[in-house]
């Protein structure tokens, strides 16, 4: 039978000391009201054993719903999405088992599955979960599934700093299933939404497949279906987005219950073999809270041997919120930097200078130990990136030499120059009159800004060679990865990406304004002398 018991955290353990924390079973001896057998992860993950064998509707006679959920209600006068992001109060009011429309295509009633599909763990990592969205994610799954295909139901409290990455480990680590299928804490699934996934799983171990990600409104919580035509897609910037199937792709899938093959996963939602994710090298655990972690896992999927499919015949509703509501201690931002940079680290080979030029914050900052990771790679004799391009996502264009900028860099009726003395090794920098004529620009005064960030000439590019305010701004070599060779274009702005500094120019003596030097100094938004236009083809 299924088990509820509730359990008060001390002051120490838990941020919110003296709720009832639930926790659910299935299986056995015990009578209602005594505790299941109950196990720990460290740092706070606990979960419950399970055995396939419970009448639903007279288990949930006898929880108490309401005690449960008036622990941590919205109460009025609050906003109702500073905890959550979401409308904690419109999902109060909807009932935990309430019904949603089955948005399949038609054709997906008409399948028939093996009558030996693999049980699974289902694991659900959640920090300060609202209880009425956690409470509707577990009781849509134990409503829309064949009680004999869920092993357990593995619910991991994260209070600890690690969330969703290590949490997510420390769940599968103690999983007794076969097969594991990871949710998110605000989902509803659909109707018949296991059975098409465990079937591809049981037909071929190395796939990880994914449902059709249905729309719950963050404000009404309605359900609304998403289209059957997307599959994942990034940029080089390492953002994931939704795409919709080329007409080529479209005309190829003649059948709409076929699996669509996707480049990447969103990374909430999905259902892979034990032995296998175990095999490929879990998560990445030096990744940090959230953020990054599935363009790693769809990588290593994909660059060693096995494959991502998203199944139309599988919908599961989640509530996609406009930000996050727990804290990043380093930020949002910078905790997504070093998951993508581990990533391409690892990962993209020679392609991570894309990485770079399309995400320069990245440069520098820290990244951890990836050695592990890397040497994980060479065992598994993974495939090189390059094949991943060719072979799974050759859509992400490589950025071209054709797609580089040039032309001139102004300064009101001046232009950035070189000029090269024959006792000197490198060109000096210069502002001189723009001397265009009939279109053409002097070679002196052509510049190219690359994709790499770089603002070159030939074989040269501006650097500075110190990071302090008024250090002179200079051509040497072009390096790849170099910092201190990297501009961007912010507003009337160029930006030296390694000190923050504006470039900028400085009267040289007692002389006249015709002699300027080149500089980085502070950035000033009325300083005239670092507005610049760049006239670029």
């Amino acid at each position: 039978t299924l088990k509820a018991s509730w359990e008060a955290r001390s002051s120490k353990a838990c941020p919110n000391a003296g709720l009832t924390n639930l926790r659910w079973g299935l299986g056995g001896a015990q009578e209602w009201g005594q505790h299941p057998p109950v196990s720990r992860v460290p740092n706070g993950a606990d979960f419950v054993r399970q055995e396939p064998n419970a009448d639903w509707d007279d288990l949930w006679d006898q929880f108490e719903e309401r005690r449960y959920l008036s622990a941590r209600r919205w109460k009025g006068g609050e906003d109702p999405y500073r905890l959550h992001a979401f409308n904690q109060r419109e999902s109060e009011r909807i009932p935990s088992d309430r019904a949603v429309r089955d948005t399949r295509h038609h054709r997906c009633t008409t399948l028939h599955y093996s009558q030996d599909l693999p049980p699974t763990s289902v694991v659900i990592t959640f920090h300060n979960e609202a209880r009425s969205t956690l409470l509707r994610t577990i009781r849509s799954v134990l409503n829309r599934t064949p009680v004999h295909l869920i092993h357990e139901i593995i619910l991991v409290d994260d209070f600890s700093d690690d969330r969703l990455i290590r949490s997510r480990i420390r769940g599968a680590d103690v999983a007794k299933a076969g097969v594991l299928t990871f949710l998110d804490s605000h989902c509803e699934v659909n109707k018949d939404w296991l059975l098409p996934l465990l079937q591809r799983i049981k037909e071929d171990p190395t796939r990880v497949v994914s449902p059709i990600i249905d729309i719950i409104n963050l404000d009404t919580f309605a359900y609304v279906a998403a289209s059957s035509d997307l599959r994942g897609g990034f940029d080089w910037s390492l953002h994931f987005k939704w795409e919709q199937l080329s007409p080529e792709q479209k005309a190829k899938r003649l059948d709409p219950t076929e699996p669509i093959r996707t480049p990447i996963i969103a990374g909430g939602l999905f259902v892979i073999d034990k032995a296998w994710f175990n095999h490929l090298g879990k998560y990445d655990s030096a990744m940090d809270i959230w953020g990054g972690e599935n363009f790693e896992i769809s990588f290593r999927v994909w660059m060693c041997g096995g494959s991502l499919e998203i199944i139309p015949c599988s919908r599961v509703g989640h509530v996609f919120r406009k930000k996050h509501p727990y804290v990043f201690p380093d930020g949002n931002a910078n905790t997504y930097i070093k998951n993508t940079k581990r990533t391409a680290e690892v990962w993209m080979d020679e392609f991570k200078q894309y990485y770079y030029a399309a995400r320069p914050a990245a440069q520098g900052r820290p990244l951890g130990n990836v050695q592990s990771r890397v040497e994980l790679r060479k065992r598994l004799k993974c495939h090189s990136f390059k094949w991943y391009l060719e072979n799974v996502y050759p859509e992400l264009r490589i950025p071209e030499e054709s797609l580089y900028q040039t032309g001139i860099i102004r300064q009101r009726q001046s232009c950035l120059e070189s000029h090269k003395s024959e006792d000197q090794e490198l060109p000096i920098l210069s502002l001189n009159p723009c001397n265009s004529s009939k279109g053409t620009v002097p070679k002196a005064q052509e510049w190219t800004y690359t994709y790499n960030h770089h603002i070159r000439q030939q074989q040269l590019c501006l650097s500075v060679y110190t990071l302090f305010p008024g250090s002179q701004v200079l051509l040497s070599p072009c390096k790849e990865g170099d910092n201190k060779q990297r501009w961007g274009k912010v507003g009337s702005h160029l930006e030296h990406i390694a000190s923050r500094f504006c470039l900028d120019t400085e009267s040289v003596g007692d002389t006249n304004e015709s002699i300027k030097e080149l500089v980085i100094n502070p950035c000033e938004s009325t300083a005239m002398s670092q507005r610049w236009d760049m006239v670029m083809s």
